[in-house]
């Protein structure tokens, strides 16, 4: 479909073929949710042999240079990652005040998710789409729980990363997911719907299937990882949605940098927990793979055989086994193309943050911390990847496709 843009005032002479159309006439559209951005200029458009009227919003040269910050995402894990196996006394500081810094900090990305979050315009959009969101959320917590116990056992991981891998997979949607499903050129209003209520959900959900699943290995209260689920994951969020209603100004000047800032804050905690078990694991790589009178296929075999293998290889396989089986899911429920895109990359990406304050608070084994910390990289670089790969494939449907739609 044509769009032609019209910049004349709305008084103008109107063409003879949209003499029938009143262009102040209320259009009823699907509302999505947005992030607040005060710079936006808002230029209307007239789609040609349509009656909704579209707005285009063009953002100011900064406002792009915020965004690709924030899409570099990836290359922030990875230079923290590289930068705590090499020098892992670069991030001692933060480590040292741990866990009350892990907790702080994923405190400030929640608010920051509060602060950037319309909660009026999520709630109908929750009311519009009942059954996408439904179901999204349903193999967030359903899909991943189960891949995570099925993976610990088949590949025989030591409790302590087994309880890891599954409490990393009982874990909320992460926001990178929405950033990932803008570059997918998937459903972003449902991802972001899915991440918000994912997180929610997150405060009964994580510790209850996180107790099932991982109780046999070691002892979870339920009761407590509920607590400081509430803490610091739905809490800051209600805060950032109230200061957002009560101080709208203010918050209109601080949302633009949210989630740069999120994105860094994030980065941080990733990096320093894995400098913080970065000296046995390497000492395992070492002493697996320095054995002179081994083949080099066999020095790789016994890598992929020590602690930091094993730990790479379960948390490469469980973020893509989630990414595969998400979209596989949603294609066999009957949803568009742009919709089974957000639901594998929603399904298949962890908020690993919140996995790795939850470890270091209630497991006495740092090595608990290891799946989510190393999680908060290798996600990150399959997702990306994934999300460029769909870039390339037009996600548009022929017209006798057939789309599932929500009864209201």
């Amino acid at each position: 479909m044509a769009i032609s843009l019209c910049f004349s005032p709305l008084t103008s002479t109107t063409p003879k073929h949209y003499s029938r159309i009143p262009l102040y006439k209320p259009i009823s559209t699907l509302t999505t949710p947005k992030i607040l951005n005060p710079n936006f200029k808002k230029v209307k458009c007239v789609p040609d042999n349509s009656q909704n009227l579209s707005v285009i919003q063009e953002k100011p040269r900064w406002a792009n240079w915020l965004s690709i910050a924030e899409s570099l995402y990836p290359v922030y894990i990875t230079v923290g990652g590289v930068v705590a196996c090499l020098k892992p006394s670069t991030f001692s500081w933060f480590v040292k005040c741990s866990p009350t810094s892990y907790s702080l900090t994923l405190w400030f990305i929640m608010l920051a998710m509060g602060l950037t979050l319309e909660i009026k315009e999520l709630t109908n959009l929750l009311l519009q789409r009942p059954l996408s969101i439904l179901f999204g959320c349903a193999a967030q917590y359903t899909i991943m729980p189960a891949l995570g116990m099925i993976l610990s056992k088949i590949l025989g991981l030591p409790p302590s990363i087994s309880v890891g891998l599954i409490l990393l997979a009982c874990c909320p949607g992460g926001t990178a997911s929405n950033v990932v499903t803008l570059i997918a050129q998937g459903d972003v209003p449902l991802s972001i719907v899915m991440t918000a209520c994912t997180t929610v959900g997150a405060v009964v959900l994580t510790p209850f299937l996180t107790t099932i699943l991982a109780g046999t290995y070691v002892p979870v209260d339920a009761v407590k990882l509920s607590i400081s689920t509430l803490q610091v994951v739905v809490a800051p969020i209600l805060l950032g949605s109230y200061m957002q209603h009560k101080f709208p100004k203010a918050v209109k000047k601080i949302t633009p940098f949210a989630p740069l800032l999120a994105v860094l804050a994030t980065s941080l905690v990733s990096a320093s927990i894995f400098s913080e078990n970065v000296g046995r694991l390497r000492s395992s790589v070492i002493g697996m793979s320095l054995s002179s009178d081994l083949p080099l296929i066999s020095r790789a075999q016994n890598v992929l055989a020590s602690e930091f293998g094993l730990l790479a290889v379960s948390v490469a396989s469980l973020h893509f086994a989630g990414f595969f089986v998400g979209y596989l899911s949603a294609a066999l429920a009957g949803f568009s193309e742009p919709q089974r895109r957000a639901v594998s990359i929603e399904v298949g990406m962890q908020n690993s943050a919140l996995g790795v304050v939850l470890a270091t608070s209630h497991f006495s084994s740092p090595a608990v911390a290891l799946p989510a910390a190393t999680s908060a990289i290798i996600m990150n670089i399959m997702g990306s990847c994934l999300g460029f790969f769909w870039r390339c494939i037009n996600p548009t449907q022929p017209k006798s496709s057939l789309e599932v739609t929500d009864k209201s």
